[in-house]
């Protein structure tokens, strides 16, 4: 089964938790009609091989880009440019626009994601009020996710197919929960970690130039390359 079948199957039977502390929710968008298609097209385009990947992890998905896409880190006109036919607004969404120039900095669609698989340590979207929430805003949402982060990265790895010898932590706190998790379950040999791209994009919009080649440096180390 290509990596592209085995990353489809594990984010669609990805199940929604129980009932979450103060209000928050979550859905899927790989069980939307929209963004599980656009995913689908995205996935049998870029991911086709059997090659492992460098597993390349945010928080959780947020609303506006990989809630509407499926892809993560992707927007309207990003997956205009990877040549993905859609109706989704052409408005950018920031980390959507930085991701787009580090893969345009590492050659393009083809070659990036044939190194690097880009995701979520929570693949679901979560809200509060209406609002985008990360899973680690309120202890009490961490513990109640906690094992179903635990199974995301289990099924990444051993049934997906993620590289073992190093993955990357976008996001300076996302770090802390990444480094406890591998330490409780053992799956990467390192971890390299990069300052999330909303933040960049929020703070340090002018040194975007440094910030990409930043990125590449690092993801090159993460491949071995």
């Amino acid at each position: 089964m290509p990596f592209a079948d085995r990353l489809l199957q594990s984010l669609t039977d990805f199940p929604l938790p129980p009932p979450l502390p103060d209000g928050v929710t979550a859905y899927s968008p790989y069980q939307e009609p929209e963004p599980r298609t656009l995913f689908t097209e995205f996935a049998r385009r870029y991911y086709a091989d059997n090659q492992p990947r460098v597993a390349v992890l945010g928080i959780n998905p947020g609303r506006l880009g990989n809630g509407r896409s499926g892809v993560a880190f992707t927007d309207g006109p990003a997956l205009t440019a990877w040549g993905i036919a859609h109706a989704l607004p052409l408005r950018r969404e920031p980390s959507s626009e930085f991701m787009q120039a580090v893969v345009e900095a590492w050659g393009g669609p083809e070659p990036f994601y044939r190194q690097f698989y880009v995701g979520s340590l929570y693949p679901l979207v979560l809200l509060k009020d209406g609002r985008n929430y990360n899973f680690y805003d309120a202890p009490a949402l961490t513990e109640a996710l906690w094992p179903d982060i635990q199974t995301n990265l289990r099924q990444l790895v051993a049934e997906v197919g993620m590289a073992r010898p190093a993955a990357v932590c976008l996001g300076r706190r996302n770090a802390k929960f990444f480094q406890r998790l591998n330490n409780e379950l053992g799956l990467f040999e390192q971890i390299h970690v990069l300052d999330h791209p909303r933040y960049l994009m929020q703070y340090q919009r002018r040194q975007l130039a440094e910030n990409v080649a930043r990125y590449v440096e690092v993801l090159a180390m993460a491949a071995g390359l």
